[in-house]
């Protein structure tokens, strides 16, 4: 299937900083809480991530992620997870973090 350049532009993928990780025993599946800085226009938002098998929480903060920034809220368990951290899988199937390999400042866009 292929999409127009309008499709993607409607995919807002933007570059943010850990702010605050922490373990969710609570999840089905083992995931880390995270809050990540958007920038000014965007703010922190939280996201439930399923990335335990590569990162520790306390290791998480301070770091850049990229996440999708315009899906709906989403209710993991009792965590309303509000940006889809987005990552790769691993040989092993692991999710592994899509992180800009220069400094860029958070709630810049994909492009």
């Amino acid at each position: 299937m292929t999409i127009t350049f309008d499709d993607f532009l409607k995919v807002d993928i933007r570059a943010g900083r850990v702010t605050r990780a922490e373990p969710y025993p609570e999840a089905r599946k083992p995931a880390i809480k995270l809050w990540v800085d958007f920038g000014p226009d965007l703010g922190e938002r939280k996201s439930s991530a399923q990335i335990t098998r590569h990162y520790a929480p306390d290791e998480l903060v301070g770091r850049m992620v990229m996440g999708v920034v315009n899906f709906p809220p989403r209710q993991i368990g009792k965590f309303m997870s509000e940006v889809l951290v987005l990552g790769v899988p691993d040989d092993d199937g692991e999710v592994v973090l899509l992180v800009p390999d220069q400094t860029v400042t958070p709630g810049a866009r994909m492009f």
